[in-house]
């Protein structure tokens, strides 16, 4: 009985079929390796996290070293000294200045929290002819750099004869586009089930959006509050055009007001800087739960 031929030789590996285990894949072999390093995230995170204090205690190191020290590359400031705050408590009211930086940023980041909420709002909820042309549009006005739009600024608010007045620096800062796409956002997830309930029961526009909406936002809100209110307290140059003396400045002009043409005083700056991180550092601390919160339900989302 006839059987057919059966090779008997064994397989041999082609040379495309080896893979080369010395040479991973630039991108996720480097990714694998550092993986499999025991607490490697942990050991990641703390170097950002290192990278981004430092600047903060070396500002607070400058602060506390004497005068004649301020450029000392010691880590540690010894022997420690308060005369620079000292220099800032003497030379410009720095209280006042941080009050009438509180009283600025608080009336700008409020202001653009209604703005936002009214038009997300009507984003969100509303269909309209050109509704998506004009939303980019809006948000177009976030890519343009202010220096383009500082001179009609200036000249409208010096017309309206509010040059040195903290009105002056809110008019122009009344409206931000990113706050407005950030509660478009939270707003188009809420579901559309609750707000045709509240129209069946009467509730108009108005109601709805503070009775219905808005509790759910809190987080939100708490969130893009705390953001709004340091971007306004850490804006520099329209305060700084604004205000020219130290009467009722604000910080900023409080701050530049060591910068010389006769010398810098460096550690009074980093004195005045720390004093002018107090406030943005308790609000924080008061709201962190909330901005925490408010990641969590967008990344469910």
């Amino acid at each position: 009985m006839l059987t057919p031929d059966t090779d008997t030789t064994p397989l041999t590996d082609s040379p495309t079929a080896t893979t080369d285990d010395s040479s991973p894949s630039t991108a996720t072999g480097l990714v694998h390796r550092i993986a499999r390093i025991p607490y490697a995230g942990h050991i990641i995170l703390a170097v950002i996290a290192l990278a981004c204090v430092f600047p903060v205690y070396w500002m607070f190191a400058t602060a506390f070293r004497r005068p004649e020290d301020t450029f000392s590359t010691t880590l540690i400031p010894w022997p420690l000294s308060v005369e620079n705050f000292t220099t800032v408590w003497h030379q410009i009211p720095i209280l006042a200045m941080i009050g009438n930086t509180f009283l600025m940023a608080l009336a700008v980041s409020l202001c653009q929290l209604l703005i936002a909420v009214l038009a997300a709002y009507g984003f969100a909820m509303w269909d309209f002819p050109g509704k998506t042309i004009l939303f980019v549009l809006f948000l177009g006005s976030w890519l343009v750099p202010f220096q383009v739009t500082m001179i009609p600024n200036y000249v409208a608010i010096s017309k309206l004869g509010l040059l040195g007045t903290i009105a002056g620096v809110v008019v122009p800062n009344l409206c931000s586009a990113f706050a407005v796409m950030l509660m478009r956002q939270h707003m188009q997830a809420f579901p559309r089930e609750l707000i045709d309930a509240a129209h069946m029961d009467g509730r108009g526009h108005w109601s709805i959006l503070w009775r219905v909406v808005m509790p759910s936002m809190r987080p939100a809100l708490a969130a893009l509050a705390i953001m709004l209110f340091i971007e306004a307290w850490n804006n520099y140059l329209w305060p700084a055009l604004i205000f020219q003396h130290q009467s009722n400045a604000l910080i900023q002009v409080g701050i530049r007001s060591f910068l010389g043409a006769e010398g810098d005083n460096w550690g009074a700056i980093m004195a005045a800087s720390g004093l002018a991180c107090l406030p943005i550092f308790a609000v924080y601390v008061i709201l962190q739960r909330h901005i925490v919160d408010a990641f969590v339900r967008s990344g469910l989302r």
